[in-house]
């Protein structure tokens, strides 16, 4: 693999925001030549955001006429990697033998900080290969994968995403890095981090639309039919059901979206959940740092949230049809939590 004569100059960054939808810093510049990146392999990585950020490359090549972009499956070793759900596939290079301008790390599958640990543990290889990386190496990160990167030490000192549940860990394991759980995706000189299983596409966003053009990557999402990257109020980050870190919050979450908001109190959940007030009121606490009945709260606002942003109905029909005592009361409890009506939240987050 030939190095990019670029390596050194082709990333400038400004502080223009790159997307709408999500919360960033800083951003790409146009690079020169051909830009080499490294796609990292390692033992149960969910490599389905790698291969959609190598199509995605690829058909910004296509459609510019121009090879912009090659892509590199890599890992410690080259050869086989058995990855998520037992796909193996194959790491071309190791990462010590590549000249790369930049590397993706995609996430692992992890339910908790112990299976975050665990994983670190086991690529501890991983780690060292990164921390050895040359210093012009970009390195962009997303999910759980930025927890590799900061146990890399290629974070610190820097700004980086981190999810929500994870972040009291990753504070006390690596207070050097800037974590900022309000932000969806955070760009700078060094690193790009972005939160979630689909972090890779504001990633690939902000590359293609810095070095192709924002005409093209439209034309990439139509063809592609490419999901719109969703914007969500910070208030709302934290209680998607596939983020709960426990049985117990998940569980919780289910019961407040199926009964009507009128009919929610910490005495009913408790009981339906099989324990007292008392329990869950501190378990709730002790895992969100807040009161139950405010969580509760906010999962229902939650809906309200979802139905503005992707559907046209009245607000009227939302609040019924979630069972609020009044459309006044849902009104009033949505902007203590957003600041926004419910009329201008649908106008700066709708995705219909």
């Amino acid at each position: 693999m030939k190095p990019s004569s670029g390596v050194a100059s082709w990333c400038q960054f400004t502080t223009a925001a790159i997307m709408a939808e999500s919360d960033t810093i800083n951003s790409f510049s146009a690079m020169p030549n051909t830009l080499q990146i490294g796609l990292v392999l390692f033992p149960n990585c969910m490599p389905a955001g790698l291969l959609a950020f190598a199509d995605m490359l690829h058909a910004s090549n296509q459609r510019s006429g121009l090879a912009l972009f090659e892509t590199h499956f890599i890992g410690v070793q080259s050869g086989p990697v058995e990855c998520a759900h037992s796909l193996v596939l194959q790491a071309t290079h190791s990462i010590a033998e590549c000249a790369l301008d930049a590397i993706l790390i995609p996430g692992f599958w992890a339910q908790s900080a112990h299976d975050v640990e665990a994983t670190l543990a086991a690529n501890a290889d991983l780690l060292t290969a990164l921390a050895r990386l040359d210093k012009r190496c970009k390195l962009w990160s997303y999910c759980t994968g930025v927890c590799l990167a900061a146990a890399s030490g290629r974070l610190n000192g820097q700004p980086a995403t981190v999810t929500w549940w994870l972040a009291d860990n990753l504070l006390k394991r690596y207070p050097k890095v800037g974590w900022q759980s309000e932000k969806s995706s955070i760009f700078n000189e060094r690193n790009a981090t972005a939160s979630g299983v689909n972090g890779y596409l504001p990633i690939a966003q902000a590359l293609i639309e810095r070095q192709v053009s924002a005409d093209i990557f439209r034309d990439l999402t139509k063809l592609m039919v490419l999901p719109r990257p969703a914007q969500s109020h910070d208030a709302f980050q934290a209680i998607s059901l596939i983020e709960q870190p426990s049985s117990l919050l998940r569980r919780m979450h289910a019961l407040v979206e199926k009964l009507p908001a009128e009919q929610i109190t910490v005495q009913k959940l408790a009981h339906q959940l099989g324990m007292s007030e008392r329990t869950l009121a501190r378990k709730v606490r002790s895992e969100t740092g807040v009161a139950a009945a405010s969580y509760a709260r906010r999962i229902k606002l939650g809906q309200v949230a979802e139905r503005l942003t992707l559907t046209s109905a009245p607000v009227s029909t939302i609040s019924a049809e979630l069972g609020f005592s009044s459309d006044s009361n849902m009104r009033r409890m949505f902007k203590e939590l957003t600041a926004f009506t419910p009329a201008q939240y649908r106008q700066r987050f709708a995705r219909y």
